[in-house]
């Protein structure tokens, strides 16, 4: 039984979650909620890491409860704890993959609030979900730094 499949996911989660660990301890802490924009760096990394947090936990312990209330900025205020709270997300995300037996576990259907769907569905569209508040947080420093800003002739 193979788990090629199973294994290539889980090693883009876990460089997803080190990469948002480095963009947690790089940002000043003057930017790190900066706003505007509307949504700060800060707030795009912890979505980010909300999402694998949500669907991990509802993997292995059915527990799909959105994990707004305790991902708050007045919570995790600085990047030590951001990176805290990524490395237990870390912790669940292991967790996770580990009780993920084969490959042909990732066709199997998997009960969620929205109803049942392929695993493999599911982790895909965390890993499309997650990336993208992660560019987002990327794209906001890169404004916020005036790197890459474009030059506009009047």
């Amino acid at each position: 039984m193979s788990r090629e499949i199973v294994t290539n996911l889980d090693q883009q989660f876990a460089a997803l979650l080190n990469s948002l660990k480095h963009l947690a301890s790089s940002v000043p802490a003057t930017l790190l909620y900066r706003n505007p924009p509307a949504v700060s760096i800060g707030e795009n990394i912890l979505r980010s890491a909300a999402a694998i947090e949500q669907t991990c936990g509802g993997l292995t312990s059915n527990l799909w409860d959105d994990p707004f209330e305790w991902t708050l900025p007045e919570t995790l205020s600085n990047g030590d704890l951001i990176v805290d709270y990524l490395s237990e997300v870390d912790r669940l995300r292991q967790r996770a993959f580990n009780s993920i037996a084969d490959d042909s576990a990732l066709t199997r259907y998997v009960s969620t609030p929205a109803g049942e769907r392929p695993l493999l569905d599911l982790l895909l569209e965390t890993l499309v979900q997650s990336s993208d508040h992660r560019g987002r947080a990327v794209a906001t420093i890169k404004i916020l730094s005036g790197e890459g800003t474009p030059r506009f002739i009047i």
